[in-house]
């Protein structure tokens, strides 16, 4: 008889440990969720932890927490010179409201068309009013800076969170990018020679004031060298007529060997013993 209970026990238990999980269920850390009791919110959980449930009745739906990327497909958009460029985006997103979110998204997949359509607008609105140039540059930082407030701003009221909307790619289509290109390189010619040609002339200039200069220094050292020249023929003649005063027949002899020098130096005079001609030269006949 003791063990008549055995079994319905032994039942009961197994009947438990297969039914209690059902009315248990965890959030981690990573996670939040919705529970739903027939279709009808019952309460939004956030926080990770062990919570209690209706088993049959209510259905729980989580939702990742954690920051997710959506790759926006490549859009054709027109800049404000009109030129068509491939714009390739991607999109930083997360649910903050998983309530708001499974009201008005009802699913991901929803949620990331809308995010799409969004981001899509507001770089098609926003670069449209840049130039292509100024699109392919650093420039654009404060741009996407922009359209990630709009974009968050109009996602706000369905439980999401734009983090950030960047730029992947911005090219040219195909049938018109060589164009641009050789448009482009025939303006920096342009520009080059532009330079050139006013560094030449910047060139023309300084090499002018440098002769202009130069043939100043000359004259200027032109004007002290003759300066200094006759300066030293005053003094030498004066040191002459100081040594002929002192010794005139030395002086006399010495003017004779130059005039030796300067007449002799080819060979071309045979001297006698006289020597009348030097006497002549020194008397000036």
């Amino acid at each position: 008889m003791r063990y008549k209970w055995i079994i319905p026990i032994a039942v009961v238990a197994i009947l438990a440990l297969v039914l209690l999980p059902g009315f248990f269920f965890t959030i981690d850390e990573t996670e939040q969720a919705v529970v739903l009791r027939f279709g009808e919110i019952r309460n939004s959980i956030t926080e990770p932890g062990l919570y209690f449930k209706t088993p049959f009745v209510d259905t729980v739906r989580k939702f990742d927490k954690r920051l997710q990327i959506y790759d926006v497909d490549a859009e054709r958009i027109y800049s404000r010179d009109k030129k068509t460029i491939l714009m390739d985006t991607y999109a930083l997103w997360k649910i903050v409201d998983p309530q708001k979110f499974i009201e008005t998204m009802k699913s991901e997949q929803i949620a990331l068309t809308r995010i799409d359509d969004v981001v899509y607008s507001n770089v098609r609105n926003a670069f449209g009013k840049l130039d292509f140039e100024d699109i392919i540059s650093g420039q654009r930082t404060d741009v996407l800076d922009e359209i990630t407030k709009l974009s968050a701003r109009d996602m706000a009221d369905f439980g999401l969170e734009i983090v950030s909307v960047r730029v992947k790619r911005a090219d040219l289509p195909d049938e018109n990018r060589n164009a641009v290109f050789n448009r482009m390189k025939s303006e920096r010619i342009q520009e080059a020679s532009l330079i050139r040609a006013e560094g030449d002339r910047e060139a023309r200039k300084l090499t002018a004031e440098a002769d202009k200069q130069a043939q100043i220094l000359i004259a200027e050292a032109q004007k002290e060298a003759d300066i200094i020249i006759g300066t030293g023929d005053a003094s030498a003649l004066t040191v002459y007529a100081e040594a002929y005063n002192q010794d005139p027949e030395f002086y006399e002899f010495m003017k004779r060997l130059e005039v030796y020098e300067g007449t002799l130096i080819d060979g071309k005079y045979i001297l006698g013993p006289s020597m009348e001609f030097i006497d002549k030269l020194l008397r000036g006949e």
